[in-house]
């Protein structure tokens, strides 16, 4: 009788604790395909920032320029009428060529509303 009764309970133990594996293995798959989605998209916010740096530091630069090109032919509407007025048109659409190129880098950071998670 006792042979039984650990036969069963040793059958019973060996059927829970592989089930009990079975679930740890599912769990820590999930757990490994999560990390992995985590590393791509951290990947991709890094390229995202690494790129609109590069933009925005382009966009600073010729932004600049073109301001500073708007208040020389500023300086010079005084003496020199004709050349000031071209050089403050020529400026500002350098100017606003530069805001532009910021306005890029900065939808490149910018990436939207957060996605749903999705729980494996």
């Amino acid at each position: 009788m006792y042979r039984f009764f650990f036969t069963i309970v040793l059958v019973f133990g060996l059927s829970f604790s592989s089930f009990c594996q079975s679930t740890e293995k599912v769990n820590l798959d999930s757990l490994i395909k999560q990390v992995i989605v985590l590393d791509q998209e951290l990947y991709q916010v890094q390229l995202n920032l690494n790129q609109s740096q590069k933009q925005l530091k382009t966009g600073i630069f010729i932004a600049t320029v073109g301001y500073s090109v708007t208040i020389l032919g500023g300086q010079l509407l005084g003496s020199n009428p004709d050349l000031g007025k071209t050089l403050l048109y020529t400026g500002g659409a350098i100017g606003i060529g530069g805001t532009y190129t910021l306005v890029r880098g900065f939808n490149k950071i910018s990436l939207g509303p957060p996605r749903k998670r999705v729980h494996y």
